[in-house]
């Protein structure tokens, strides 16, 4: 099919095996291709982080309390981390999990071209989306971000599918996926908002108004999120503040033009090895008829490509409100099938072979870099990585001088998230983490219990030989102890912690 037959002149290497799997078994060569880039960005992290990520050991923080909304964000990422935790209770499980996000969005993305071109297309299509740094490099550090991925390919995928035919079953997956995305994160606003626009606009899309589907959609999307949502308005929209802190506050009428701008900046940098990957394809000449792709396809990919972007720039445009990079992990995922398709050539065996010859060079250059980062360069730029920090020593030293002065298991640490969690999940007793001192922050944390049972009072900022005030309201009996100096995990850094007991009843 499409000039891959088995009989045509091999190609040597991957993507060899690549082109002779996907002309007659189209998803045999997607499995391969999954395999590939789980293999390498599942054991790189497992091998080169001996500390887990900050945002792992912030959803094993969250994930055991087993609540239906927190301070900061959803709980849905938190809730998988706790479960593969208690499945597997293995660093390794959790970066194989945020693989498995990855590939179940590379997944969709792969059926969506199946529908309007060749496997050959749909091959082309994901090679290109894995020229981002969101799908590999920074991926292993699973959260929010990562968790959103096969919602919004899913439904990227079903609101294709429901504008082409109709069906009521797209209909519903589409509110199924906008449903669990708003439990991963609440920036699924950026998605559903464009989707609703181009109903309204698109004079094709806007029959479906007249039909069921959408009303189902939205029905089902509604109730998926109503115990989340009865729980925002119970505690007073809590996390809204969160998200408010995370954009940069506006400093004058510039910041209209800058932070959107320096926003899309940021975005076309990291698409730069994207776009690189895709450049073979410029070489074919254009062929209107080597997809099945009509305008209308074309249309509903240019919106999954750059609807939620646009929506996310015009957003910071008007309010002025600065915007972070990473925030740009789901945006881009239609982007491989829409230049696939736009510039529509015929995608035989050589040129497939060239694109993935690409596609592993920059694979190699960023596991290349990966390596670097983490086992390297510590050795020489004393710079600060989390995955770096010996949360293992902390937490058997703490854990350890606590019991030998008391006599008791250490139950409750009053820390920041990170600090607290590092102890939280490597000490043996695994305390319950009181983060930041905060009752408000932590609400699950009995008080009378932490007084009753004690527990230890970590910190890095300040005066380490005294206790700092934001735990003294909570913590005032507590005695402050020699600090700690602890060598980082590789590298010649170290890290000095103060820390105090408060003696149980």
């Amino acid at each position: 099919m499409d000039g891959l037959s088995p009989a045509r002149q091999p190609v040597a290497g991957f993507a060899a095996a690549l082109v002779a799997n996907i002309g007659e078994r189209p998803w045999a060569g997607f499995w391969l291709l999954a395999a590939a880039h789980a293999a390498i960005w599942t054991i790189l992290p497992f091998a080169l982080y001996p500390n887990l990520p900050l945002d792992i050991i912030e959803a094993l923080t969250y994930g055991r309390e087993w609540q239906v909304g927190y301070d900061k964000l959803p709980p849905l990422p938190w809730w998988l981390v706790e479960t593969v935790h208690r499945a597997f209770d293995s660093d390794i499980a959790y970066y194989a999990l945020g693989q498995l996000s990855v590939l179940a969005a590379f997944a969709a993305v792969w059926a969506i071209m199946l529908r309007i071109a060749t496997p050959a297309a749909a091959a082309a299509s994901v090679l290109i989306i894995d020229g981002l740094h969101f799908f590999n490099f920074t991926a292993p550090k699973f959260n929010h971000d990562v968790i959103q991925l096969p919602f919004w390919a899913l439904a990227g995928l079903s609101f294709h599918g429901a504008l082409r035919t109709g069906r009521l079953g797209h209909w519903a997956v589409l509110g199924v996926a906008l449903g669990l995305a708003f439990w991963a994160k609440y920036f699924v606003v950026v998605l559903g908002l464009p989707l609703v626009l181009f109903m309204l606009i698109d004079p094709r899309a806007r029959r479906h108004l007249a039909t069921p589907g959408p009303y189902l959609a939205a029905a089902i999307s509604l109730v998926i999120i109503s115990p989340h949502l009865i729980w925002l308005y119970q505690n007073d929209w809590l996390p809204l503040g969160y998200a408010a802190s995370r954009a940069t506050a506006t400093n004058g009428l510039l910041d209209h033009l800058t932070h959107p701008g320096l926003f899309a900046l940021a975005q076309l940098f990291w698409l730069l090895p994207a776009i690189i990957i895709a450049l073979p394809l410029l070489r074919r000449p254009y062929e209107r008829d080597a997809t099945v792709a009509d305008d209308y396809d074309r249309r509903i990919l240019a919106l999954l490509a750059f609807g939620p972007a646009i929506t996310v720039i015009a957003a910071s445009a008007l309010s002025s409100r600065g915007l972070i990079t990473m925030w740009g992990y789901p945006l881009w995922l239609f982007l491989g099938p829409w230049i696939v398709v736009s510039v529509s050539s015929r995608i035989d065996r050589a040129s497939l072979a060239r694109l993935a010859s690409v596609w592993g060079t920059v694979t190699a250059l960023y596991a290349l870099t990966f390596a670097a980062q983490y086992a390297v360069l510590p050795h020489f730029d004393h710079r600060y990585r989390a995955v770096l920090f010996p949360g293992d020593r902390l937490a058997e030293e703490v854990s350890a001088r606590f019991r030998a002065q008391t006599g008791s298991p250490l139950a409750y640490v009053i820390s920041t998230m990170w600090l607290g969690g590092n102890v939280a999940y490597y000490s043996a007793d695994h305390p319950r983490t009181l983060i930041d001192g905060d009752p408000r922050r932590a609400p699950w944390i009995d008080l009378g219990d932490l007084a009753v049972s004690g527990g230890v009072v970590v910190w890095t900022a300040g005066d380490l030989h005294t206790l700092p005030a934001a735990y003294a309201a909570v913590a005032r009996n507590a005695a402050v102890q020699p600090p700690l100096t602890i060598p980082m995990r590789r590298g010649n850094g170290e890290v000095t912690i103060g820390w105090g007991i408060i003696p149980p009843i």
